[in-house]
This record gives structure tokens, sequence and C-alpha cells, in this order.
């Protein structure tokens, strides 16, 4: 038998999924921010603990666990990307054999309740319209930068079509110059690094990208689910110099003309099949030109979940 060898490839580790919630309480109207936080840890100092067992120099999930949950109060959550960024410096400074890490975030949004005509001080309902999303990367003695969204579910039912695609002999599909097109958006955007240290307002800016994406979704006429999603990175980059990259994974959720007919019903277009699966899954990216890449940024990033 040939003697095999191996060796320990790439590796991270940490605390995944820690729901922090922040509640402001410095006013009588109080504030929240609800946060899903990911800490992990690179460094070829934690190789002996995977080759032998030896944790002399692993920094204990447990204390990345209750560092995101002190740094909540002891730094605050102005936004999930500079919380990110807080706690990132944090780990590589504080032990030195830490060479990087990834820091993820999902928000969770809430809106206040009306109550008595107003919209009340501390008690809130979850918003479902989307999660955003929120990464530091630090690699190779650089920091990265990543906003985003996901589950942004849209719908347009009219100002789309799929026609002039290749048929051969197992194309069914009829073409169209009126569809539904529905998809639900998640999208990352890269901020450039000179921008970062500049300083971002992250909230606004997440607020505008949002608003510049439905904005595009609503107005282009659409002949395919790329077109759009060129356009929509296209304006995104176009709206806020910030950004090197914007990284879409749009999956088509499929509505399909159900047949009346049986029962001697006409259907112009008016009731639809929702079909969750299979489905076609689009993905692409749209680079500010001149942008220099930072594919170490986008390292163990999810493109679509």
């Amino acid at each position: 038998m040939t003697d095999v060898t191996v060796s320990l490839g790439a590796n991270k580790y940490g605390k995944a999924e820690n729901r922090v919630v922040r509640i402001y309480r410095d006013t009588p109207r109080h504030e929240i921010v609800d946060l899903n936080v990911t800490s992990q840890l690179r460094g070829q100092a934690f190789s002996d603990s995977f080759l032998t067992g030896d944790n002399s120099l692993i920094v204990a999930t447990d204390t990345q666990k209750n560092t995101a949950f002190a740094f909540a109060k002891e730094v605050g959550i102005p936004s999930p990307e500079e919380y990110l960024l807080a706690l990132g410096n944090h780990f590589v400074s504080e032990f030195d054999w830490v060479e990087g890490g990834l820091w993820q975030a999902e928000q969770y949004e809430w809106e206040r309740i009306t109550a008595g005509g107003r919209p009340h001080d501390h008690s809130f309902v979850r918003r479902g319209q989307a999660t955003r999303l929120a990464a530091v990367q630090k690699a190779d003695g650089a920091t990265h930068v990543i906003g985003g969204i996901r589950d942004l579910t849209v719908l347009k039912s009219s100002g789309s079509a799929f026609t002039g695609f290749p048929r051969d002999r197992y194309t069914t599909l009829v073409e169209t110059d009126d569809r539904i097109m529905a998809t639900s958006v998640t999208g990352r955007w890269r901020f450039l690094p000179e921008a970062v240290t500049a300083g971002i307002d992250y909230n606004a800016l997440y607020a505008e990208v949002v608003d510049v994406m439905l904005d595009v979704f609503a107005s282009v006429h659409s002949l395919a689910l790329q077109q759009t999603l060129f356009a929509m990175g296209k304006a995104v980059i176009e709206a806020r110099p910030e950004i090197a990259e914007v990284r879409f994974a749009m999956p088509n959720k499929h509505h399909f003309v159900y047949d009346l007919s049986p029962f001697g019903l006409d259907n112009p277009n008016e009731v639809f099949y929702a079909a969750d699966r299979p489905y076609g899954l689009i993905e692409g990216t749209v680079t500010r030109d001149g942008a220099a890449p930072s594919p170490e940024a986008w390292l163990d990033i999810p493109a679509f979940v």
C-alpha cells in the first residue's frame, strides 16, 4: 500500500450566529439594533490546534461571543459595518498571532408600532422586507468592507419579456413579450479601500443603494433578468463613488400562466402558478472600471444563501 500524506489547508474558526440586540435608552424614545453576528479568526498559529490539539493560542469561541456582546455596549452599533470593523481591529491587535479573519452580520429591521395615532416610543414590529448584510474581512494585512442585502423580493407584473433564445428538441418554453418577472435579490457591494479609511455613513448609503436598486428594477423594460441585474449594479456604482463592485445572485421566481381552458375560462395573463423550484439562478458582478480587483475581500463570503 502506498504511503499517503496529508496537509492542513485553509481554515478559520469562531462563534457563529450570536444574536446581539442593543437597545438605546438615552431618551424616552428608544432605538433598537438587532444583529446576527459571526466572528471567525485566521492564522498560522492555530495550526497546532488542528494537528495536535494544542489550544495554547486558541482564542476561545466563547471569548469571541462575549466580545461581540461587550462591544455592543462599549463601542455601540452605529452601523453593522462600523461595529464589525471595531471587532476585527480588536482581535488582530489584542492577539498578535491573529493574522486576520472574517466578521459578518445580518441586521433585522424593526419599525415602531403606531399606538394612539402616533409611533410608540418603545414598542416595535419586525419589518419583513429584506435582511441587511455586512462583512469585514482582514486578510494579508488589508481590511475590506462589504455591505449587502438578502431576500429583497421584488415582482413586476408587466414590463418584462423573454424572447430570441435558441431552441432545440428539448426546448418547450414559449417566448413571451409580457410576463411576470420576480426575483429575490441577494446583493453585496465592496467598498473601495480608500473610501473606508475616509469614513462612510453606512446607514445612509445602504438606504440609498436599496432605493436605487428598486427604482431600476421597476423602471427598466427588461428583456432578461440578466439585463436587469447589470442595470441595477451600474446604477448603484454610478450613484455611490465609494463602491468598487456589486455582486448579485438572483433566483428567477417563475410565474406560469395557469391553463383555465378545461373550465371554459379565458386567462389573459391574469392567473398564475407560482413555482418555487426548480428555478433559474442568475449571478453576476458589475465592476467600476479602474477599480483594483480584491479577490481576498470575498474569501469565504457566500454569494447566495
